[in-house]
């Protein structure tokens, strides 16, 4: 008779996880949600043991320096370090000790007893005395003191590259820095862009209502619903008709500013895998036309079948849009340009690990070429909406300003809605973070007669 699989844990899968993450073959790395998706494929755990898993990873992931900065005094002078995956446990067991409700003892337990699967009696005896010394000790959060650098201390504090606590010192001033830094700790606010081909957004109201789910409208996008952030919608309760999707309320916020209207001809530069593209085409009613171009024939053929689903009508260009495959101008552009990211440390978890200071001059250079080719193909009076997931200002104002000294465009006006975004020359600047918001950077640009 066949032996049934040991039972796979919440904790057993956090730690596949990060190892998967942080695994020391580059090429072999995952993004923290594509692993945790695969893992929990794998497995049957209850949704409370899921949603624990998904804490344990992602808290980990995120706060590894600052677990880091907690176990050097226990394992710092070790003149041979620990085995990778003992140092993995031991990181998640300090998280778990430190940043959740789980009992002492079982945390202690449960780490112990995979600290022997995945090494020896004595690895398991250093996570043992390791997490008890933790459990003794309470070591206290970093202090100012500690620390020679201010932002070293908020970087080890809030676990962050010191170059992004810089960064974002410049950009948003020091008495907004520490809720930024704190808000990118927390979860993503969940939302959804309504599809209001198939939908409005009422209906979408009623139907989270009715299954206990806290929805509220977006008080700066028209069409997305904030939900409650401990009922994020699991894929099988969302509806098959495709009558709204997940995104940020940040990331629809870009389509919000550019406004398209039925009849208009629109383009969607760098569509990715289309919610931007639905965003859009929905706000036409089926009137006008949409085109999107996309270069990655992988992210084309899932927008192929997103907009089959939705019931959105698009043209879609194959090809790399600094070439610039088409034909005639626009009433309306998105450019949605490639970017460094670190507007979305709060949602991947993993992002803060894979930036460096260079990324945003690197991405600089293509945003510029972007807007350069987008320039002619905007009819006199059009709009031109340029937007990065990114705080960094050398992707924001510092690619916008020299394009409007060499074309003859100027900055829009701003829906009201955003005033405490706007920046003083006119963009809108979400901050990380804050209210669950990816960071965001957002010009809207139209060219003159």
């Amino acid at each position: 008779m066949a032996q049934r699989a040991p039972k796979i844990s919440a904790r057993r899968v956090a730690l596949n996880v990060v190892r998967d993450v942080f695994a020391p073959d580059e090429h072999h790395q995952r993004a923290a949600q594509e692993s945790l998706d695969y893992h929990l494929k794998k497995v049957e755990l209850e949704s409370r043991d899921r949603a624990f898993a998904t804490e344990l990873a992602y808290g980990a992931i995120k706060m590894r320096r600052l677990v880091d900065w907690f176990l050097r005094r226990y394992i710092g002078d070790r003149q041979k370090p620990p085995p990778p995956a003992t140092l993995e446990i031991l990181r998640l067991g300090s998280y778990e000790l430190r940043f959740t409700r789980s009992a002492h003892h079982a945390i202690v337990n449960e780490w112990v007893a995979l600290a022997k699967i995945f090494g020896h009696r004595g690895t398991a005896g250093l996570v043992n005395a390791v997490l008890r010394s933790l459990i003794r000790d309470a070591p206290a959060l970093p202090a100012p003191g500690d620390f020679n650098d201010p932002d070293e201390y908020l970087g080890t504090r809030y676990s962050l590259p010191t170059w992004v606590v810089k960064q974002w010192r410049e950009q948003f001033g020091s008495a907004q820095l520490e809720a930024i830094l704190k808000s990118v700790n927390e979860p993503s606010q969940p939302a959804v862009a309504v599809n209001t081909i198939r939908a409005n957004v009422d209906t979408a109201l009623a139907w989270f209502d009715e299954r206990g789910m806290r929805a509220r409208r977006s008080l700066l996008v028209e069409e997305v619903l904030l939900l409650g952030r401990e009922r994020a919608v699991p894929p099988d309760h969302l509806p098959g008709d495709c009558s709204w999707h997940p995104q940020n309320e940040a990331a629809a916020i870009p389509v919000d500013v550019l406004n398209p209207q039925p009849g208009e001809a629109v383009l969607d530069v760098c569509s990715g895998r289309g919610n931007k593209a639905l965003q859009a085409g929905a706000r036409l009613s089926g009137e006008g036309a949409l085109t999107c171009i996309e270069k990655d024939a992988r992210k084309v053929r899932v927008l192929e079948r997103r907009l089959e689903e939705t019931g959105v009508s698009a043209a879609i260009v194959q090809g790399d849009a600094t070439q610039a495959p088409l034909n005639g101008q626009f009433d309306r552009i998105l450019l949605d340009a490639p970017c460094s990211g670190t507007g979305l440390f709060a949602r991947c978890a993993e992002a803060r690990w894979r930036k460096t200071a260079q990324d945003g001059a690197r991405c600089a250079q293509l945003q510029h070429t972007l807007l350069e080719t987008m320039a002619d193909r905007v009819y006199p009076g059009g709009v031109l909406v340029y937007s990065v997931c990114s705080t960094d200002p050398r992707e924001g104002r510092d690619v916008i300003d020299p394009f409007l000294r060499e074309h003859r465009f100027e900055r829009g006006l701003i829906p009201a809605r955003y005033a405490d975004y706007v920046n003083e020359v006119g963009d809108i600047l979400i901050p990380p973070g804050i209210e669950g918001r990816d960071g965001f950077f957002i010009a809207r640009l139209e060219r003159l007669s």
